[in-house]
């Protein structure tokens, strides 16, 4: 992963300014120096300061989930590398009946039949009004109303006509998918708990991973900018944004990766049209952590740590120079945010050695 103008390098840049101010012998604010003047000079500049940084992407449908096997049986039938599957659509079949696709966020976990109540009752009632059965009230209880309902919807789908729902019977998803690989084949034996096929969103989002160290660059709802190989960029979105552990593995003659902890992003575009003609690509995303505008910056280099606290700049005015102390803000870019009444846009200050 590349990282450009960085907070590390922000770091460095401010150790170096203290390492210089304790150089100068931590002369006292506003007095006048020992009839020398600095080496090296900047100007203080006014500006818009960023604190943006670089990181290299993946465009594609997002992260991949898995389906897995919950009726056992021999796995008759699978979609297409590709394939989108919609609400109650069938996802794969088990012994040539359907395991269906239903929207929600809360997985199957157990029979749905009449006196059942329950987030899960009405999750599944929502599905099957969208999918036009009626004769039941969306409520958190299983009725022998939904019961009649779903047998109607059994026989649509060539199921026993039972009026109860297995866990296994179904899958829920955010909404559509598309079918990222196939995990196993048709004629496999089916097992509780064996991945299937492993599947994706239908929207075109950007991924990306980053250090645990970067994760002031990813706040959700924040603006970014994606970078695409023909060199154009798009504007962007952060969507999602959570912590991942890969839990590493281990290699021939003894030889391991340990875990590592990311913070893996989800990115979404202003404009998917502009995204037509990639699948997969490498794309380059710019994230802003702050930004400040119209203010006055110097380098990090020219900081001092004054004897008293905090950070004072070298002041140079006619061959001769004063050391004055500033208020810092923001770090970005190698510069320094500075505030103070001694201190103005114009000014040439000192830089160490």
């Amino acid at each position: 992963m590349r990282a450009v103008a960085l907070a590390a390098a922000v770091v460095l840049a401010a150790a170096a300014g203290v390492a210089a101010a304790v150089g100068f012998g931590g002369t006292d604010r506003g007095t006048a120096a020992a009839g020398t003047t600095p080496p090296a000079t900047a100007t203080v500049t006014r500006q818009t300061l960023t604190d943006a940084q670089e990181v290299d992407g993946t465009l594609g449908y997002g992260s991949p989930r898995t389906a897995s096997a919950r009726l056992t049986g021999t796995i008759t039938a699978l979609p297409d590398t590709g394939t989108v599957v919609k609400r109650g659509g069938r996802l794969y079949a088990v012994d040539d009946e359907p395991v269906v696709l239903l929207y929600g966020a809360l997985p199957a976990y157990r029979v749905l039949e009449p006196g059942v109540e329950g987030a899960d009752v009405k999750q599944f009632e929502r599905n099957l009004r969208a999918l036009g059965r009626t004769g039941f009230i969306v409520d958190d209880e299983y009725t022998d109303s939904t019961a009649d309902a779903v047998r109607e919807w059994q026989e649509d789908l060539g199921l026993p006509e039972t009026g109860r729902v297995e866990p296994g019977r179904v899958v829920y998803a955010d909404g559509a998918v598309r079918v990222e690989s196939q995990q196993a084949a048709t004629g496999d034996a089916a097992q509780p708990g064996q991945a299937v096929l492993t599947y994706t969103g239908t929207s075109r989002l950007v991924t990306v991973d980053l250090d645990v160290d970067d994760q002031r660059l990813a706040k959700k709802g924040g603006a970014v900018s994606v970078g695409l190989p023909d060199g154009g960029s798009v504007p962007g979105k952060i969507e999602s944004v959570q912590t991942v552990i890969d839990p590493g593995s281990g290699g021939a003659g003894g030889q391991s990766s340990e875990a590592e902890t990311k913070i893996e992003v989800t990115v979404s575009v202003a404009d998917p049209a502009k995204l037509a003609g990639y699948d997969q690509a490498s794309v380059e995303v710019t994230f802003t952590a702050a930004e400040r505008p119209d203010v006055l910056t110097v380098p990090v280099a020219a900081l001092l740590a004054l004897a008293e606290g905090g950070y004072g700049v070298e002041v140079v005015d006619g061959g001769r120079s004063r050391i004055v102390a500033v208020t810092t803000g923001l770090f970005a870019a190698g510069r320094v945010e500075v505030s103070g009444p001694d201190i103005a846009e114009g000014m040439t200050v000192g830089m160490p050695a």
